[in-house]
């Protein structure tokens, strides 16, 4: 956080015990000896920082995120704080895509009113149509595509940097990184540090920060999960339910998934019997991965295996009143941590809609499932099937699991996240202004 204005001066202001033509002058030494200091931006900070302390403008705040314009659980945690903090600032959306107020309320049924959507485009990934905009595409090789996110950070109060994406330098006079996961390591354009805080989305990424950056971050905060489905429960179907982005680099294994299920019907066809698998989830347009996918399920008796692609929230709490298992297998055969499920927001709602989860024994699902308690925690494709058979064939066993899951995904409500990001940035907020 900036240095200037002085607080010992803001106090005075704030309690007018200075005259007009003193203060005036007081004031403008301090933006003239930030700007010797450290440049035009700290003095920018300094005016800023001025104008909320003394009440002439309501502090603002912006959070950016370069996968806005896609469905992801990472892209509802940082909309979900942008709404939970529209009392106390000016909220903007940072986006390098077309994005609208009203694909977030289909998306997440986030109502985001009276936020502004800011697009700032990058030439770099413009240029090459890239829908998809892929940090890991830059090198010391090529300049900073990120720089013009770096300048538009300095245009607010305070700058949530919501991606994975450590290259954006923070200019504002309080910077928040969220960190998903520290996918790469301290190599070029990396700015993490720069930050004057740093935010978790678990303890299994709070670890890997430490480890990876080599700080400590600052806070933990649990994402925000509420699913509607949950609160209007239907009779369960005989339907297994993965609800996963689908990554063109298939870290999500839907295809292991499918290849499980296809196992399942072959080797214990009178257990599956009546059972089928739907595998939902966003993706961007030509997606090779999902193409093979799509393929690879063609050939088998229609609606044993559905994909549904980018379909509206109410169509996906459909989906989680009417199932009963819910698959995840994020992490199998891993060759980096990154790959593994860094939380796991999905296999939260699928547990508050009464799913029973089977889940990669590893990353955030280790601090949701417990093993035998609430769901399964695999390793393998085998394990999952042995699981699936046994929940199967155990309806009592299936019950049991379901209630102690609804009841362990209490602890991951958006009640709960407003409340902690509420907490912080209004502390945040009360040190600025004084």
């Amino acid at each position: 956080m900036t240095s200037c204005p002085n607080d010992e001066l803001l106090r005075r202001l704030k309690a007018r015990e200075i005259a007009a033509d003193d203060s005036v002058r007081e004031l403008s030494r301090e933006v003239e000896a930030a700007e010797r200091s450290a440049g035009v931006q700290a003095a920018y900070n300094c005016v800023r920082r001025m104008q909320a302390a003394l009440g002439f403008r309501k502090p603002t705040l912006a959070i950016y995120d370069h996968a806005f314009h896609m469905i992801g659980g990472a892209q509802k945690y940082g909309l979900t704080m942008a709404a939970a903090l529209r009392d106390l600032f000016d909220i903007t959306i940072l986006a390098n895509r077309a994005v609208r107020l009203d694909n977030f309320r289909d998306w997440y049924g986030l109502d985001l009113s009276g936020c502004e959507v800011r697009v700032v485009g990058i030439p770099f990934f413009e240029e090459r149509s890239a829908f998809h905009i892929d940090p890991a595409l830059i090198t010391r090789k090529v300049e900073n595509p990120f720089h013009c996110i770096s300048l538009a950070s300095g245009d607010y109060d305070v700058f949530v940097n919501n991606s994975m994406n450590e290259m954006v330098y923070p200019l504002a006079n309080i910077s928040v990184l969220v960190c998903h996961f520290p996918e790469r390591r301290r190599r070029s354009y990396f700015y993490a540090d720069r930050y004057t805080f740093t935010v978790t989305n678990s303890l299994y990424t709070a670890g890997w920060v430490e480890a990876k950056w080599k700080y400590r971050p600052d806070l933990q905060i649990y994402p925000p999960v509420d699913i509607d489905g949950a609160k209007t429960r239907r009779p369960k179907k005989n339907v297994i339910l993965s609800v996963a982005r689908f990554e063109p680099e298939g870290t999500k294994r839907q295809r292991e998934m499918a290849q499980a299920f296809l196992k399942l019907g072959r080797d214990w066809p009178e257990v599956v019997d009546g059972w089928k698998l739907v595998l939902a989830g966003g993706s961007s347009p030509d997606n090779c991965y999902l193409t093979e996918l799509e393929r690879l399920t063609a050939g088998w008796p229609k609606g044993k295996i559905e994909i549904k692609v980018n379909i509206p929230l109410s169509e996906l709490e459909s989906l989680y009143r009417e199932s009963a298992l819910f698959w995840h297998l994020c992490g199998l055969t891993h060759d980096d941590p990154s790959e593994i499920e860094h939380f796991g927001m999905s296999t939260v709602e699928a547990m508050q809609s009464g799913l029973v989860p089977l889940v990669y024994d590893g990353g955030g699902l280790r601090e949701i499932v417990d093993h035998g308690v609430n769901g399964f925690r695999v390793r393998s494709t085998a394990e999952l099937l042995d699981g699936t058979i046994r929940l199967i064939r155990d309806p009592g066993l299936r019950s049991r699991l379901a209630g102690a899951a609804t009841e362990k995904a209490q602890l991951y409500t958006r009640a709960r996240f407003e409340e902690r990001a509420r907490t912080f940035f209004g502390g945040l907020l009360k040190q600025y202004t004084l």
